[in-house]
């Protein structure tokens, strides 16, 4: 049991906490989640429960996201975009009695990655980039080709981080210098 609810109460507790947009993105990326957690032997309970509460804080306030700034990476700082990840880990902890560490880091680290990412966490930061309900098929589609080219979780990480510092670039705002590490990281590792 990785947390003290149902997954039919964690869904109608969520519906209320968030936009139907973002309620039904998070559908959509619990469904991809476990999809790809059976695709890759990973435990598809622990996918579901943390695709649907990926973005668990997404809905609340600037002002009361900041609140948690202490506990942000100094990069997160830089956009307020970032902040819902670490807030969410302890949104799922505290208000949906998620106990289990790599469903809270899998929900920590849904934005910016890191290095070293599970399996697990790879499946999740996927799945949300991919998931069918929301994502703007272009977008989606391009990470999906990279994910099944040789069935690999980092090569999707990888077009992932393509896609975003791109992007980031494109619109002129801050890249959090430890997305960057993850995308050399992931570069060295798919290259070789």
């Amino acid at each position: 049991m990785y947390t003290k609810y149902s997954i039919e109460e964690i869904k109608e507790k969520l519906e209320k906490a968030l936009s139907y947009e973002r309620y039904i993105h998070s559908i959509g990326t619990m469904e991809k989640a476990m999809q790809l957690a059976d695709e890759f032997n990973c435990d598809i309970e622990k996918a579901q429960i943390a695709g649907i509460l990926h973005d668990c804080a997404k809905c609340l306030s600037n002002e009361e996201l900041e609140k948690f700034k202490d506990n942000f990476e100094d990069c997160e700082k830089l956009s307020y975009k970032t902040w819902h990840a670490p807030v969410g880990a302890f949104v799922a902890n505290n208000d949906y009695g998620v106990n289990d560490e790599e469903i809270l880091s899998s929900i920590r680290w849904h934005t910016i990655g890191k290095k070293n990412m599970t399996d697990f966490e790879k499946i999740i930061f996927i799945a949300d980039k991919i998931e069918l309900r929301t994502r703007e098929p272009e977008f989606r589609q391009k990470i999906e080709k990279a994910l099944y080219k040789r069935h690999n979780l980092d090569d999707a990480m990888l077009k992932s981080f393509k896609i975003t510092i791109k992007s980031l670039l494109k619109r002129k705002l801050p890249i959090c210098f430890q997305t960057v590490d993850v995308y050399n990281d992931l570069l060295e590792k798919t290259e070789t």
